[in-house]
């Protein structure tokens, strides 16, 4: 089992730069996927990107492919997404989760962060 604390989410202009963390407790963090959801108001939960155990594979929704990178530490069992270029239609509220295999449900992640702000203003 695996705790994660998602954090660094804020209000920024459009055109400006976050990155948020994700730190996990618990045992073989790198045997987990890890991904990063988000959620704006009214609207489901969405799939934004992953990255594979040990961080060679990643993946992107198409809206914020070229913008956002996802990346992770094992050794400090940290993910990062580094969002770049915002714009107001990434504001959300950002959560990373954890889980075996691939999916881009949130059913497939059984372990969740608790969110984190995001506001990009025009």
């Amino acid at each position: 089992q695996v705790q994660l604390v998602d954090s660094g989410g804020g209000l920024v202009q459009a055109g400006g730069s976050l990155r948020l963390t994700c730190t996990a407790s618990g045992h073989t963090f790198s045997r987990y996927i890890m991904a990063w959801f988000r959620q704006a108001p009214g609207k489901e939960r969405e799939l934004v990107a992953t990255i594979t155990g040990g961080g060679e594979g990643t993946s992107y929704a198409d809206s914020v492919k070229g913008r956002f990178t996802i990346f992770r530490d094992n050794l400090k069992n940290t993910a990062y997404l580094q969002m770049d270029s915002l714009k107001p239609e990434d504001t959300a509220v950002y959560y990373c989760a954890a889980g075996d295999g691939f999916g881009n449900l949130p059913r497939y992640y059984p372990y969740w962060g608790q969110g984190t702000q995001v506001t990009v203003s025009a």
